[in-house]
C-alpha cells in the first residue's frame, strides 16, 4: 500500500502572512477541559496579540473558562471569520494549541498589559479592575492553519 503525502505544509511567508492577520481580528473561541467532568467546553473570548505578553486574553472569574484554564492549563484557540459569502469551509482559519498561564494582579507588567488593552478594547474600562478578572498568557505550542482549499498549513510557535 502506497503512503499518501502529507497534504498539510510547512508554513511559507503567504501563511505567516495570513496567520497574523487571524491573530489581529480580536476576538476568538477558546477550547478547554471541564476540570469537573473532564469534557471539552468552549468559549468566545477577547483576544489580542500583545507586543510584549504574546497572545493574551481578559477572563473574569465568573466563566467557567476560568477554573477549567487554572485546572487544566492546556487549551486550543479557533480564530476566523466567515465570510458573507460562499461555503464557512473556504474561509480561512488557524486552531492553536497553546498553554495559559494567568497573570498575578501585582504583577509589575500588568500595568502595561492593561494600558494596551484598553487601548484595543475601551469599553472593558467597565470591568477590567474588578477583582474577579485576570489577565491570562496564552502561550502557544502548534497550530494549523486553514487558507482554504488545499491550503493548509504547519506553524511553529515563531511563524505567529
Amino acid at each position: 500500500m502506497s503512503k499518501r503525502p502529507d497534504p498539510v505544509q510547512p508554513a511559507d511567508a503567504d501563511a505567516r502572512a495570513l496567520a497574523k492577520r487571524l491573530l489581529s481580528l480580536g476576538h476568538a473561541a477558546l477550547a478547554w477541559t471541564d476540570p469537573d467532568t473532564g469534557t471539552p467546553g468552549i468559549s468566545r473570548i477577547a483576544f489580542a496579540r500583545d507586543p510584549e505578553a504574546g497572545l493574551l486574553t481578559l477572563v473574569s472569574g465568573l466563566a467557567p473558562h476560568f477554573r477549567a484554564l487554572r485546572n487544566h492549563p492546556d487549551c486550543a484557540l479557533m480564530l476566523g471569520d466567515v465570510g458573507d459569502k460562499g461555503d464557512p469551509l473556504t474561509h480561512p482559519r488557524m486552531m492553536i494549541r497553546a498553554r495559559a498561564s494567568f497573570v498575578a494582579p501585582d504583577d509589575p507588567a500588568r500595568p502595561a498589559l492593561r494600558s494596551r488593552w484598553l487601548d484595543r478594547n475601551p469599553k472593558a474600562q467597565v470591568y477590567i479592575d474588578l477583582p474577579d478578572f485576570a489577565f491570562v498568557r496564552l502561550t502557544p505550542t502548534s497550530a494549523l492553519l486553514n487558507g482554504g482549499f488545499a491550503r493548509a498549513f504547519r506553524l511553529a510557535p515563531e511563524d505567529m
